[in-house]
């Protein structure tokens, strides 16, 4: 809808993991290091971890586009799955028809692992969503590790999750599959608003994009406060942003425009929501001690010299006596303008007597 009024060839913020827009972070390359490593190494197990919407399917169909056409995939994405669904499933993505149980299905998928490990061949199963594998797949996941020469593994096994994964992984049941895993990583989200705004600007030019400053640097900003760096959260807001700055005429994305659609989305920072809900911040911090308000305010009746000590303390004990009233808080932004803040003693003392915070709770002077 808005594409042609940007001078865009399509929509650069889509939900979808187009692997044409991937964005290479530090901790992607990293991954991405760790996956091609492990699958040529013959590693075995791999487990990828990272937060909701960080990019671990767009970075996992990257890779499967790039594999060489002799490495042979299965890619399983939906981890709800009984045993005997797995196998089945298995089946399906490794082409084996010729079986009527389990032990027929491992007979038949160790052929074919043997067949191309002979050649050189490789042969790669990853599961996404990993975290979401019950306990007894997780295990039958561990058994076909099992599948090995004397010297390698003939069936790599990339296992990518939430960080939940990490902790299903320490379950004491799985102690020896988490003994398995050969190689960990973990896909974090940007860590600040310069690499959100590369992130923004990179999936722009995928897009066709001829200038990149479609968002103005305090629409970027906020959108990297509201996301919290996660790539999913930071589409969404832009899409939307797009969207509405197509609909009011608004040749560059403003603060103000990713504001409303946060708003919309339930996705306004902390402190931000706390001031749009009027609830109340912590009361300020006095900045004065008891002793040094008395001398504060003796100065400002022209007794101050009677009660400065060279130790800084108040001269006599009825000060403190005086002053133990309920204290109001003192507040230093009176004064807008330095030039006209007091800069002696006795104009602090005059200003702290005028504004009344001298006086005790029956209005007398203290």
């Amino acid at each position: 809808m808005y594409a042609e009024f940007y001078g865009l060839r399509e929509m650069p913020f889509a939900l979808t993991p187009d692997p044409r827009y991937i964005y290479f972070t530090p901790s992607h390359t990293e991954v991405m290091a760790n996956l091609h490593y492990g699958i040529e190494s013959g590693k075995g197990l791999i487990v990828v971890t990272g937060e909701v919407g960080t990019g671990k399917t767009t970075m996992l169909r990257w890779v499967m586009k790039r594999l060489d056409r002799t490495v042979l995939v299965a890619y399983i994405f939906n981890p709800r799955l009984s045993v005997p669904e797995f196998y089945q499933h298995l089946a399906t993505l490794f082409d084996i028809t010729n079986w009527d149980n389990k032990s027929d299905f491992l007979i038949e998928l160790g052929n074919v692992l043997e067949s191309r490990h002979s050649r050189g061949l490789r042969t790669v199963l990853i599961i996404d969503e990993a975290h979401g594998l019950s306990t007894n797949v997780l295990e039958e996941v561990r058994l076909l590790c099992n599948f090995e020469s004397d010297t390698a593994k003939k069936l790599q096994i990339v296992l990518t999750g939430q960080p939940e994964l990490r902790t299903v992984l320490n379950y004491s049941d799985l102690r020896q599959l988490k003994q398995r895993v050969a190689l960990r990583c973990e896909i974090t989200a940007l860590p600040n608003v310069e690499e959100t705004a590369q992130y923004i600007a990179s999936r722009l030019k995928v897009a066709g994009a001829q200038r990149t400053d479609i968002f103005s640097p305090g629409a970027v900003d906020y959108v990297f406060r509201c996301s919290e760096g996660i790539p999913r959260n930071i589409n969404n807001l832009c899409d939307n942003a797009l969207l509405n700055g197509f609909a009011a005429s608004e040749p560059t994305i403003s603060r103000a425009i990713v504001e409303e659609v946060a708003t919309t989305f339930d996705m306004v920072p902390h402190a931000d929501r706390s001031v749009q809900n009027g609830e109340e911040r912590e009361a300020p911090a006095r900045i004065f001690r008891a002793a040094g308000r008395a001398e504060l305010w003796a100065a400002g009746n022209g007794n101050g010299d009677s009660h400065f000590g060279s130790d800084n303390s108040v001269g006599s004990d009825e000060t403190f006596t005086a002053i133990s009233t309920p204290e109001t808080d003192i507040i230093y932004h009176e004064y807008t303008n330095r030039s006209e803040a007091p800069a002696t003693v006795e104009e602090l003392g005059s200003a702290f007597s005028r504004s009344g915070l001298g006086r005790g709770n029956n209005g007398q002077s203290l």
